[in-house]
């Protein structure tokens, strides 16, 4: 199997995309750490089978990060691959916003990155290898409707993986993007109940392959890049968004 005798860390493994990229990685044969806010729901996913292990982590909280990762590191030695999925938005006009919502979406969808790569990376340059994977959003390199500070949070993530990329490939490392376009996730079905469908079925419209993406298969392209067979691509983006963005 691909990631056998590999460790992998996973944010947001709970649910949606992060639990499709926790089943895929065992299905590989990894050792996977599910790290989410929700702990029932990383208890579940950790019990569905595999070699997983249910980490209560707060991604906008430097130090619950750092506990998780050790954690990780106590239980099987190694961290070899990290995913960050865990996200959060809410569909709301720019002039509508406040610090409040400003800090929250920051938090949880850029700081958050900054926060696990920071604590994993010693241990990835420690051991002279390791991939990241960070989850982006189309929104991030196209800009999205009612989206402003997601859109620019989500950017901030692609530009901080490319530097990022330039840093660690001296330590074998790499660093890559996977930027899903509108998945079938329980947050964009949130946004269709609080009354956007309207414009969540205007831009499967305007989607050329005419539907939504599915969570697996978010979850097969974010495996493919953090796979040796991605073993000469860094600093890389990669839309998984139905033909949404062709850049």
């Amino acid at each position: 199997m691909e990631f056998d005798h590999r460790v992998a860390l996973v944010t947001g493994g709970a649910s949606g995309i992060g639990r499709a990229v926790v089943q895929a990685l065992s299905r590989e044969g990894a050792r996977v750490g599910i790290a989410d806010i929700d702990s029932a729901g990383a208890e579940k996913v950790a019990a569905e089978g595999g070699d997983r292990l249910a980490i209560t982590m707060d991604v906008t909280d430097t130090a619950s990060v750092g506990m998780a990762v050790e954690e990780v590191i106590g239980a099987w030695g190694r961290i070899d691959v990290l995913v960050n999925v865990a996200g959060w938005d809410t569909i709301v006009p720019f002039i509508e916003t406040d610090e409040e919502l400003w800090d929250r979406i920051i938090g949880i969808n850029f700081r958050g990155v900054l926060a696990t790569c920071r604590a994993v990376l010693p241990h990835m340059r420690e051991q002279g290898s390791g991939v990241i994977v960070n989850t982006a959003s189309e929104a991030g390199r196209s800009g999205s409707s009612g989206e402003a500070v997601y859109s620019g949070a989500k950017g901030g993530v692609i530009a901080f993986t490319k530097a990022l990329a330039r840093e660690v490939a001296r330590y074998g490392i790499r660093a890559n993007v996977v930027a899903p376009g509108l998945t079938e996730t329980p947050l964009l079905q949130k946004m269709i109940d609080d009354g956007n469908e309207k414009l969540i079925d205007a831009i499967v419209r305007a989607t050329p392959i005419r539907r939504l993406g599915t969570p697996e298969e978010i979850a097969e392209a974010i495996l493919f890049m953090a796979s040796d067979r991605a073993a000469f691509i860094t600093g890389q983006t990669l839309g998984v968004a139905g033909g949404l963005v062709m850049n």
